[in-house]
């Protein structure tokens, strides 16, 4: 079998919100919260579960109309209410690891609001990459974000 490296890439997206960075991290925490903007396949999740603090995990499930199986895990590993959360997580799909990522998110007081950083770190896998669409994906996430704190 011929070996495929493995291709790493990174990107950063930042969001300015019109609420506490308190309140922005709470989005983060509450299961129901995160679920409704961060759950872009909602119609085909079949599995969801949040626990969130140090080393607890968060599991994404989804079962598309064509039979594939679409298995996020992440894994928590520093929160820090309020300013920060750091968690590594992998897709799968049909039980084939795409990319492992490790993400650091940050909240800034800022104008009255929060200043949000999101930088994420990948590596792909055996030939696989999307990039461009893990970064809009991600974007569409923050939007959803972003309206969950206007109407929760």
């Amino acid at each position: 079998m011929k070996h495929i490296p493995s291709a790493h890439t990174d990107f950063v997206i930042e969001r300015e919100f019109d609420a506490t960075p308190e309140s922005v991290f709470q989005a983060w925490a509450d299961p129901e919260a995160k679920r409704r903007w961060s759950d872009c396949h909602a119609e085909h999740t079949t599995d969801y579960r949040l626990d969130f603090r140090p080393f607890g995990h968060e599991t994404h499930r989804v079962v598309y109309p064509d039979g594939r199986i679409q298995q996020i895990e992440k894994v928590f590993f520093d929160i820090v209410a309020g300013r920060r959360i750091v968690f590594a997580y992998d897709i799968q799909v049909d039980a084939r690891r795409l990319s492992v990522s490790l993400v650091t998110v940050e909240f800034f007081a800022h104008q009255g609001g929060t200043r949000m950083v999101y930088s994420e770190q990948l590596v792909y896998l055996d030939g696989h990459e999307d990039r461009a669409q893990r970064m809009r994906g991600t974007e569409e996430s923050l939007d959803r974000l972003g309206l969950e704190l206007i109407h929760p």
